[in-house]
């Protein structure tokens, strides 16, 4: 059974519904294996627990937001 996993930060109930279905189809086409052997499954991390660059994804989303409204 193929086994798929994806972690990543907060997703909507729609965004995971959406995810897990294109992720599926696209692993069964490729792999030439029945959608139903796919297993998914999505780890969420809050943004304070992810960092790039030495500061945490809410930082940096803060920071772009301040410099899309300066524009």
């Amino acid at each position: 059974m193929p086994f798929i996993t994806i972690e990543g930060g907060t997703l909507t109930d729609e965004q995971k519904e959406l995810l897990i279905r294109k992720l599926t189809d696209t692993a069964s086409e490729i792999m030439k294996i029945p959608s139903e052997f796919f297993m998914t499954t999505i780890k969420e991390l809050p943004d304070k627990n992810i960092g790039i660059g030495g500061k945490t994804i809410d930082i940096l989303k803060k920071e772009y937001m301040d410099k899309m409204n300066k524009k």
